[in-house]
Formats: C-alpha cells, sequence, structure tokens
C-alpha cells in the first residue's frame, strides 16, 4: 500500500495491517480514518468484541455480524463477514441458510436463541422472555452483554457504510441472498 503520509502512524499501521489480512485497506477504512481517533476508538472496540477470550465463539460471532448485516442490506459487511464467518469454519451451506435460519436444521439452539435476539434488537422489537432467559443460561450475563454490544457494533457499521455507499470488495466466494423484503445495495 501507498502511504501518503496523510494519516497518523497508528493510522498507517492498522492500513498496513487490514493489507496484509486482507490484501488492501477496506473501503469502509477509508472513510472511518478521515476522523483518525473516532477511526481508533472504532477499530479498539471491535478488537474487544472480536477478541479470542470472548464468551462468545468465533463462528457464533461471525453469524451474528452478518445476519445483522444482512437486516440492514449492508453488501459490504455481508460480503467481508461471510469471507470471515467461512474462514471460522462454518459451511458455505450453513451460511447460505442464514437469511432464513429460523426454518433450517442446520442452526444450533444456541445459535438459533442468538439469532433471534439479534434480529429482535436489529429491528427495535420486543425480545422473548425465554430466548432472552436461555441465551442468559448459556452464555451467563457477561456473555449477554457481549452479545448485545456486538450487535449494537455492527448495526452501527451497516448503517455508517450504508451512508456512504461503501462497496464490497469481492471477498466472498459465496453469493449470500438477501432476506426476503430486505434489498442488498450494489
Amino acid at each position: 500500500m501507498e502511504d501518503d503520509g496523510h494519516h497518523p502512524w497508528y493510522i498507517r499501521l492498522i492500513f498496513w495491517l487490514q493489507t496484509r489480512h486482507y490484501g488492501a485497506p477496506l473501503n469502509s477504512a477509508k472513510i472511518w480514518a478521515t476522523s483518525p481517533r473516532v477511526f481508533l476508538g472504532l477499530s479498539h472496540l471491535y478488537g474487544a468484541l472480536d477478541r479470542t477470550s470472548s464468551p462468545l465463539s468465533p463462528a457464533l460471532r461471525s453469524l451474528v455480524i452478518v445476519r445483522v448485516s444482512q437486516l440492514n442490506g449492508c453488501a459490504f459487511c455481508i460480503d467481508l463477514n461471510t469471507s470471515v464467518l467461512l474462514k471460522r469454519g462454518v459451511s458455505p451451506e450453513k451460511a447460505l441458510a442464514l437469511h432464513a435460519w429460523s426454518q433450517s436444521t442446520l442452526f444450533s439452539p444456541l445459535e438459533r436463541d442468538a439469532l433471534s435476539y439479534s434480529e429482535s434488537v436489529t429491528r427495535g422489537e420486543p425480545i422473548e422472555a425465554p430466548v432472552k432467559e436461555r441465551l442468559t443460561r448459556n452464555l451467563a450475563e457477561t456473555g449477554l452483554v457481549e452479545l448485545t454490544a456486538l450487535i449494537a457494533f455492527q448495526n452501527m457499521s451497516t448503517k455508517f457504510n450504508n451512508a456512504f455507499d461503501v462497496s464490497p470488495q469481492g471477498f466472498c466466494p459465496v453469493l449470500i441472498p438477501p432476506t426476503q423484503g430486505e434489498e442488498h445495495r450494489p
């Protein structure tokens, strides 16, 4: 990646890491980087949510992130995060079924509860008490807080990316269909 020296060193470091990991800086990161302090804070928050020691498994985190991305129609987020989902060992069949998870037998009870919860939080709908109770029992309060924070983070990210028409970068070889009644942006 060419460095024009325009960004502070820590933003150039993030771009370097993204280039190393994805082959290029992320399209959304280039926009966030116009406000370096905000971008640094965002990067720290995402790192805290997607850490190895999280009470949420990497696959569960990715399922939730992709589902929130689908609900909000963020093509960039679906592209990037589905590629991560696949790298985390989720089968292409399960990734393709995510938009209709409630009709699929591919998802575990915990995944079903997390996806139901994610949809309710994203849509601003009441959360079913049994779903929240099972999540609290399975994840403990800390896990539920982290799940909720992850959902909120991804909602912010998708809305930011949609506001700036951030284009997908071709990370995902699997085409994820839109949820019925939801549009994917080109």
